[in-house]
């Protein structure tokens, strides 16, 4: 007769709690790994939550799929908000122990840029950050190669009798995708008579929510490493505050954002 499930056992707590492993004595490492672990869980989890939005959308099922994009929007808050645990760590915290990182950092996250991939933001340069990671890797090929939550979204236009070039409907998805003017003009019908096209209407907002937050974690992520080194440079090699300022332009869906000012 096989053990009862316990909470531990069902969670697998042991393992889970064993997996911080601080390199020095400093108190502040152990709120560094557990902030960046966390994030990677629930980056799994937004992972996850997307993946199935992009196939509902696929299939034409547009509102199932708002319930996980509300979803994924909650947990990027709860994300951001993490920053400001972190922000308790002062300078001296982090110098204390920075060393011991070597060339470690989130700039490395196979999660973070498997989600990019999903939205839309392909850039086949992080691939090589994961040659020794053949499942990492894999993971983030194949998001790559597939067509993007936006990609997806677009393809529902025509569906709806609105118009999108086919060279927007057959491009490249492993390429980053170049906004179109038909593709704004779309939206822009979408957003000019939201009760006839309301599913689309609905899906449009919802990801501006989804590229809303992730702008908003990036901008905290920017003002948490001014906080705690400055201008140094990251850990990883990048330029650190710089680099992530750059980010902050970025955006995966950019003609529902470029519509409003024709609206």
């Amino acid at each position: 007769m096989s053990d009862p499930m316990t909470y531990a056992r069902y969670l697998a707590l042991d393992e889970l709690l064993a997996a911080q492993k601080p390199l020095s004595d400093r108190h502040d490492e152990l709120l560094f790994i557990v902030i960046h672990q966390t994030k990677e869980l629930w980056l799994k989890e937004i992972i996850h939550e997307v993946g199935l939005a992009r196939r509902l959308v696929a299939a034409g099922d547009l509102e199932p799929a708002y319930k996980a994009l509300a979803r994924v929007s909650r947990i990027q808050t709860i994300m951001t908000l993490s920053w400001d645990v972190l922000a308790t760590m002062t300078p001296a915290d982090y110098l204390s122990f920075r060393g011991y990182l070597g060339t470690s950092s989130g700039f490395q996250s196979h999660q973070f840029r498997t989600l990019e991939y999903l939205l839309g933001l392909k850039d086949d340069s992080f691939l090589r950050f994961h040659a020794d990671r053949p499942e990492a890797l894999a993971e983030l090929k194949a998001a790559l190669e597939t067509p993007s939550l936006y990609d997806v979204a677009i393809a529902q236009l025509p569906k709806h009798g609105l118009f999108v070039p086919e060279a927007v409907l057959n491009r490249d998805v492993a390429q980053t995708y170049t906004p179109s003017p038909e593709v704004e003009a779309a939206w822009l019908e979408v957003y000019r008579d939201t009760k006839r096209y309301w599913e689309l209407y609905q899906l449009a907002e919802k990801l501006v929510d989804l590229d809303d937050a992730l702008v908003t974690w990036r901008h905290k992520h920017v003002l948490t490493v001014e906080r705690i080194i400055g201008g140094r440079p990251g850990t990883g090699g990048t330029e650190g505050a710089g680099y992530l300022a750059r980010t902050l332009q970025r955006r995966c869906f950019p003609e529902l954002w470029s519509l409003r000012t024709r609206l």
